[in-house]
Order: C-alpha cells, then sequence, then structure tokens
C-alpha cells in the first residue's frame, strides 16, 4: 500500500528535477486490472548544506522517489540502504533508461556492447551504472564502464573502451559534459558512435538525445504561478508534470562517427542539428 507519511519524505530536499511518467510491473490498477497504474519518478532534491560558505555533506536529496501519480502515495524510497554510494543530494533529473536504451538500439542497431563514461564521485551517475546493470542483460546488451573521476580524465577514459564497445552512452555527468568536445574527438577518431541523455550534447557532436524540452516546462510553470498571481490557492491547482521527451539528432554527427540514421528516425526528431 502507499504510505504518506512525512518520515517517508525526510529525505526530500529543495525538488527541482521533473517527475517521470512511468509504470511498474505489477502495479495495475483498482478499477481496470488489466491497465497500469501511473507513477511519477523524481529525484530527492537539493541539499541547502552546499550554499554554506564551507558546504557540508549533503543530509537530504539523497534519494529517489516513486511515487502513485494519482494520489501521492509513496511507492519505494532508494537510498543508501539500498546502495552505500547514495551519498550526495540528487537535484537532477531521473532519466527514463528504457526509452534511452531504445534510442541507442534505434541508432545503433546491431550494438550490444554499451560503454559509459561517468565520475565515480557523481551520486547520479552512479544511479545510472547501477540501474543499467541490471536492465541491460534482459535486452541481451552489456554495459562497459570507464572512470573519469576529473575533467581531464574523459577522453583517456574513452579511449580505454576502444575495441571494447559498440556504442558510447552519456548521462548528465558534469565531467563528462564539461568535456563533451573531448569524448566526440574520441568517437570520431574511432569511429565509436555516441548516444546522449541531455540535447544540448547533440549541438556539440553527440549523434541523439532525448530528453526533457526545458522552455516548455519553463512556460508550464510561468502559468502555473499566474494562476496563483490572479487569486487562485496553491493547493486548489491540480499537480502538473512534464512527460513529454523530445528526440534531438545529428546527421553529420553519425556520419562522422560511422553510422547511418535511418529516415525514420530523423523525421521523427524534434530537431535536427546540422
Amino acid at each position: 500500500a502507499a504510505c504518506t507519511t512525512s518520515s517517508d519524505y525526510a529525505e526530500l530536499g529543495q525538488a527541482w528535477s521533473t517527475p517521470v511518467v512511468g509504470a511498474i510491473r505489477g502495479y495495475m490498477d483498482t478499477i481496470t486490472p488489466s491497465k497500469y497504474r501511473p507513477v511519477l519518478v523524481f529525484g530527492g532534491g537539493y541539499d541547502p548544506n552546499q550554499d554554506l560558505e564551507t558546504p557540508a555533506s549533503d543530509a537530504m536529496g539523497r534519494a529517489i522517489f516513486v511515487i502513485d501519480a494519482e494520489t501521492g502515495g509513496l511507492i519505494r524510497k532508494f537510498d543508501s540502504s539500498d546502495n552505500s554510494q547514495m551519498v550526495y543530494s540528487i537535484p537532477s533529473d531521473v532519466l527514463a533508461l528504457d526509452k534511452q536504451i531504445e534510442l541507442i538500439k534505434q541508432v545503433v542497431p546491431g550494438a550490444k556492447r554499451i560503454g559509459m563514461v561517468y565520475n565515480p564521485g557523481e551520486a547520479n551517475s552512479v544511479v545510472v551504472v547501477k540501474e543499467l546493470q541490471k536492465l541491460l542483460p534482459g535486452m541481451g546488451l552489456t554495459l562497459v564502464e570507464a572512470a573519469a573521476p576529473r575533467s581531464v580524465d574523459v577522453s583517456s577514459a574513452a579511449r580505454s573502451l576502444i575495441g571494447k564497445v559498440d556504442v558510447i552512452y552519456t548521462s548528465t555527468d558534469n565531467n563528462v559534459v564539461s568535456a563533451y568536445e573531448a569524448l566526440v574527438k574520441v568517437g570520431q577518431d574511432t569511429k565509436i558512435p555516441l548516444v546522449a541523455s541531455d540535447t544540448d550534447s547533440v549541438k556539440r557532436g553527440a549523434i541523439a538525445a532525448l530528453g526533457i524540452n526545458y522552455r516548455d516546462l519553463g512556460e508550464q510553470t510561468g502559468r502555473m504561478v499566474v494562476r496563483i498571481l490572479k487569486g487562485e490557492k496553491p493547493g486548489d491547482i491540480k499537480p502538473e508534470t512534464s512527460s513529454k521527451l523530445e528526440l534531438f539528432v545529428n546527421p553529420g554527427a553519425a556520419e562522422k562517427q560511422g553510422a547511418k540514421l535511418s529516415e525514420q528516425l530523423v523525421k521523427s526528431a524534434a530537431q535536427v542539428v546540422q
């Protein structure tokens, strides 16, 4: 049964992430048993301890919450009791990895080995790696990891994957994003396709990415703020989420990295980067 006690959300910090709408196998609608009941997944949020003159260790936000989309009741909370490395707050969006994996298969249909460069000290990235380790084997895929504790390590970490992977997938890891051009160079030199989880990386050389349109999200939030300014009570406003993901593709980057995008995939993209 869903739980809603305050202790369930004691770990919740300043929640900035956009809830991801999904479904859980076996979690069905009570009225229509054959229908999946929608759930929302979001990060634990930001810890203000990081705003101190001397930042302190995070004391909140170190979790991922899964709640019932209709009742708001907590279904499951993933925290340090599940993974001892979850000691940092998670203010960013939680990826819908099944959709990300599907995109990888569309970009590189024959891919079996998925490479990932990440910072093992960044909680968000560790969570993504752990989830991929669980998901990929069931899809006939394997994960090959390469650690980049610093942004200057990104290039060498990527090169360590040469001959071991068919494609490299990147999450919103801060080290990787800050040195993305170094990763792109490796992809071009070795013909290893790059697939990203954020659309900005497509403009910097990734072949494709499936991500949230933050402009649309901001406008959606703005409309809710206007309603409040006009006198509507916040408690009377039904919660809204942005489950719309947009596909960005870069055919030029694909050619340089030895891949060819299908005409159907390009046509389905919200933006084609030239």
